[in-house]
Order: structure tokens, then C-alpha cells, then sequence
């Protein structure tokens, strides 16, 4: 992962300053919208863990995510002429909810810009939202194409862009997350998990916490495909991914913000090694203890929040999108000691159904039980029998098989997807391949071919 130094393309001078007053300011102003999601205790998580870990539930906001606190509040702001002349926002799909709603509501016109590969189900749920005040555009395959886009519109018409986190009056409307879980726990955590897209909801809640519990400490978590807040700080300022995994699309940003990056720096975060980034002496190192008042981000890898999404599904019943799943899949990773009051912030729900066959075939293969092999079959009866009978293992499972037969060949190479009763199963699997006498390649996770085939 390569990245490159630009300008910050959202300044926003004229926006008031981020600190705890303004969070305060912004629950009042949003507290008859937006909903005070519970602080639930999860007992598979705290058994796992050995702590008492909350999660809080923005998932069951309105809008299903957080994001319609930020929006909110700063078009609440806006003034009548700004109101008149409309509102333009870019997004992944959870803020255009956010300004989606806000819009109808305030009976506002709005243009909703948000990329191709948006999950239908978000792209309907932001028309439903927002009915006639709202225009939906897609364009690009990442959100910064999105906000591009958005850009020029507010150019050329004068609209005023709702920032779906680069903005002192959004982050203090997501601040006001850390405001209900102090007032909910009626402790102060030990522990606060965060997921980072843009860095808006880290930026509001940082302030706060740090405000009011400046013992607390803080986890941001990027999904390691995108970690547009690592790379700033490893850096010394926001810069712009070259390439990013869009799979955690409520997370998948290039750049992150610079009032996100300005807060976590002077918060004096620290940040955890990444394969892609280069190593500083200032900031980087690992999670290997968490002292208290520690600021902290690290990263998980796609398929690890596949299995996380999983698990909350079938043990708790949220249905949880990718980014919403962040802060509970890093967990099990982190030092945390028994008895500690932790709290995950589950920011979203809009899981499209479609994306379960992606969710699971991630999750298999994080976890070691789904691999793929190229495997030359002799053309000759019988052959896929004796595959079957001396190579696959008795809890092993073909789960793809794609063979098109070449008559003027004595060979014919087969896809062959199987998947493991466990994960130790591979090493005897492998052994048999070789003792067999069928050439069998197996396909790498991250090789060209591998990528082309999931």
C-alpha cells in the first residue's frame, strides 16, 4: 500500500471549535430526533474477554447507524438561505441515511452522492428516508470518488456540503455517543472500541471522553484493507491511499479527515505495525498493554470481521454491515484485563442480504477451513473418484468443482474449492496432494489468480 501527501481538499475554518460544550450543545439540539440507543451487556463477549463488555447499539438508531447525529446537527445549524439554496453529501451510505432523513424532516432539497458499489439496501433505504427531497447519485467505486463529486456540485450551485466527517458540528453530534455511555454505565470505562472510517464519530468522542474521563482508554479500529488514520499518523499528516479493500464500505475511506487525524495527534495516539506502512519510532508499536489514558488505533483484517459479523448474528441476533462490526471483532486481541467496563460501539446495521455468501466465504477462509486448488485431473474414468477416496479427508467437503474436459489432452485442470472440518486439516491434506499422483497447485490468498477467483 502506497500513499501520497495532497492538501486537505475539506477545510472548514468557518465551522465553530470541537471541544465538550459543543458536544453538550449538540444533545440538546438533536436529543428530540435522535434515539438513546441502549448500552447492552454481552455475556459471550465478557466470557470471552473476562470483562463486562457493552455494546452500544447505534445500529437501532432510525437510520440504523450513528451517522444521523452528526447529520443532523449541522444541518439544524444551517441558516433559512442555506436551507433554500439545498444541501449536497457524499457518502458510503449511512450518512446520506443520516442527511437523507434530516432532509425530509426539514424539508430541505437535498443531492446524495455515494459510490457504484453502495449495497442496494442502503441505496433504498436512503430514498426511502428521504422521499422527494431527496436526488441520489452514484459515482466511482470509493467513497472519496463520491465526494469528488459532491465537491463540484457545491461549486457549481452554491449548495451547502453536509461532510460526513471532516466537520467540527458533525463530529460533536457523533460525540454525543460518549455522553450517553458515561451517563448510561454511571462509571467511567476502562475501555472505549471505536471504529474509524473518516475519523468524525473517533474525533467527537475523543474530545469528550478525554474531557470528562481523561483515564479512559480508547481503541480506533480500521479494517486493514483501509487504514487511511494509521497511515496519517505514521506520516505526520492525512494522506491519500493509493488502493484500499471497498469490502467494510462504511469504513472503506482513502484519506481520513483532518480534524479526525488533528485529535487523535494531539491526543498523542499511538499505532499498531501494519504490514503496508512504514515503522515510526514516535508512534508505531503495538497492543501489547494498554495503559490507562492510552489513545490507540489498530486494524483487522476483512475476514476476521466477516466471522465477527457472524457470531453476533448467530449468538445475539444483530445484524450487523462490516464497519458496524469493527470495534467487537478486535476484542480478543486486545490486553485487557478481568473486570474491566468495556464498551464496543456497534455504529451500523445496514447489512445488504445479498453480501452473506461474500461474509461467509471470508470468514472460511480467515479461519483456515475454505481453500482452492488447481488440480490436473488424467482423463480417464474414475479419476475423480480416486480424488475423492484418497486425497479429501473424512471431514472434508468439496465445495466448487469447475472442469471443462480437452479431448486432445491426457490432462484436464479442475478448480477444486474444498473446505476443512478443521483448520489442522490442511497439513495432511496438502500431504496427501503430494503422495497422490495428481499435480495439485494451491491457490494463494492475495495472488492474482486467488483475487480473480473470490
Amino acid at each position: 500500500m502506497t500513499t501520497r501527501h495532497t492538501a486537505d481538499p475539506t477545510p472548514h475554518a468557518t465551522a465553530p471549535d470541537l471541544d465538550a460544550d459543543a458536544i453538550e450543545a449538540a444533545a440538546e439540539r438533536i436529543g428530540n430526533v435522535v434515539v438513546a440507543t441502549p448500552l447492552q451487556l454481552s455475556e459471550r463477549l465478557s466470557a470471552n474477554t473476562g470483562a463486562q463488555v457493552y455494546l452500544k447499539r447505534e445500529d437501532l438508531q432510525s437510520v440504523r447507524s450513528y451517522k444521523i447525529r452528526g447529520a443532523y446537527n449541522v444541518m439544524s445549524l444551517l441558516t433559512e438561505a442555506e436551507r433554500q439554496a439545498g444541501v449536497v453529501a457524499a457518502s458510503a451510505g449511512n450518512h446520506a441515511q443520516g442527511v437523507a432523513y434530516a432532509a425530509r424532516t426539514m424539508q430541505i432539497h437535498s443531492r446524495i452522492y455515494v459510490p457504484t458499489n453502495t449495497p442496494k439496501q442502503k441505496r433504498d433505504r436512503i430514498r426511502w428516508h428521504g422521499g422527494d427531497f431527496v436526488e441520489l447519485i452514484a459515482v466511482g467505486d470509493t467513497y472519496d470518488a463520491a465526494a469528488a463529486a459532491a465537491q463540484a456540485d457545491v461549486l457549481e450551485t452554491g449548495a451547502t456540503w453536509i461532510h460526513a466527517f471532516d466537520d467540527t458540528r458533525t463530529a460533536a453530534g457523533q460525540g454525543t455517543i460518549a455522553k450517553e455511555i458515561v451517563e448510561q454505565l454511571g462509571v467511567t470505562p476502562d475501555l472505549v472500541v471505536i471504529p474509524v472510517g473518516g475519523g468524525g464519530a473517533l474525533a467527537g468522542m475523543v474530545t469528550y471522553l478525554r474531557a470528562h474521563s481523561p483515564e479512559v482508554r480508547i481503541v480506533g479500529v480500521e479494517p486493514t484493507g483501509a487504514v487511511s488514520m494509521s497511515a496519517a499518523l505514521v506520516e505526520g499528516g492525512p494522506v491519500t491511499l493509493t488502493d484500499i479493500d471497498p469490502f467494510v464500505d462504511g469504513a472503506a475511506v482513502k484519506r481520513i479527515g483532518a480534524l479526525g487525524h488533528r485529535v487523535m495527534a494531539d491526543a498523542g495516539a499511538t499505532v499498531a505495525q501494519h504490514p503496508d506502512l512504514p515503522p515510526s519510532g514516535t508512534v508505531h508499536r503495538g497492543h501489547e498493554q494498554l495503559p490507562a489514558g492510552a489513545t490507540h488505533i489498530t486494524h483487522v483484517d476483512e475476514g476476521a470481521i466477516c466471522s465477527a459479523m457472524l457470531e453476533l448474528y448467530q449468538n445475539e441476533g444483530i445484524i450487523a454491515e462490516p464497519a458496524g462490526a469493527l470495534a467487537a471483532t478486535v476484542l480478543e486481541d486486545l490486553p485487557i484485563e478481568p473486570g474491566w467496563n468495556v464498551v464496543c460501539l456497534l455504529s451500523g446495521g445496514n447489512n445488504d442480504v445479498s453480501r452473506y455468501g461474500e461474509i461467509i466465504e471470508r470468514s472460511l477462509v480467515h479461519r483456515g477451513l475454505k481453500h482452492y486448488f488447481l488440480v490436473d485431473f488424467p482423463q480417464e474414468p474414475g479419476a475423480l473418484r480416486r480424488f475423492l477416496d484418497e486425497v479429501l479427508g473424512p471431514d472434508d467437503d468439496v465445495t466448487l468443482f469447475e472442469y471443462v474436459k480437452r479431448n486432445n489432452r491426457e490432462t484436464g485442470a479442475a478448480l477444486v474449492g474444498v473446505e476443512l472440518g478443521a483448520p489442522e486439516g490442511l497439513g495432511p491434506l496438502l500431504a496427501r496432494m503430494d503422495a497422490s499422483r495428481l499435480k495439485c497447485e494451491r491457490l494463494e490468498p492475495g495472488s492474482p489468480a486467488y483475487r480473480y477467483l473470490t
